[in-house]
């Protein structure tokens, strides 16, 4: 934990810059799409028939039971493999620097999906931002790792080869997971309480 908080001190400026980028986007896009209903709508109807039907439909019944620590648990779960290691990291690892463009995608299709714009979601949206800035915090953490990993692959002054740049850049990558972990488990359990218990009182 203390040396991925030092990597991001040693790295502030391209902490920051992920994450006004990453949190920018999200805005942005919420308020393109408050002009473009439809899209919301469309992207909305099709997340709603995954957590239904599919392989992702336990996410739903988890929700549906009442079961915090089993929603909870089940969340952590899809947004460690599917949202972190295999749609920003595993991809990290072969293409540099692929966290990014990933991390731009992902921004973008939240802000169209969960912009309060839409009447259903304007209440929801309230407890829900604090989901939003945890779990996409995480995504950030797992966003800026790409970068220290491949920053640090083609550095000189990390090692003497390109094998060993790469793995001193894999290790700060694995450490940074560590935090990432961490914050998706407070997110994944602050999600679970939060739909569970306060969403139903506002919608």
């Amino acid at each position: 934990m203390g040396s991925a908080l030092r990597t991001i001190r040693e790295n502030r400026a391209a902490y920051v810059a992920i994450n006004v980028v990453y949190y920018g986007l999200v805005v942005l896009a919420m308020i393109f799409v408050a002009a473009q209903p439809e899209i919301q709508k469309s992207l909305g109807n099709a997340v709603a028939q995954g957590f239904t039907s599919g392989p992702l439909s336990m996410v739903g019944e988890a929700y549906t039971s009442g079961d915090v620590m089993l929603a909870a648990t089940i969340t952590l779960a899809v947004n460690f493999f599917l949202g972190t290691l295999l749609y920003i990291s595993l991809p990290s690892l072969i293409i540099p620097f692929a966290g990014l463009p990933m991390g731009v995608v992902r921004a973008v299709l939240w802000g169209l999906l969960l912009s309060p714009a839409s009447p259903d979601l304007r209440l929801a949206m309230i407890p829900h931002s604090l989901t939003l800035l945890l779990e996409g915090q995480a995504y950030i953490v797992a966003i800026f790792a790409s970068f220290v990993l491949w920053k640090t692959a083609f550095s000189r002054s990390a090692g003497d080869n390109f094998t060993q740049r790469y793995g001193a850049g894999f290790r700060r990558f694995l450490r940074l997971h560590l935090l990432v972990v961490i914050l998706l488990v407070v997110a994944a359990v602050y999600e679970a309480l939060e739909v569970i218990f306060i969403v139903p009182l506002l919608v």
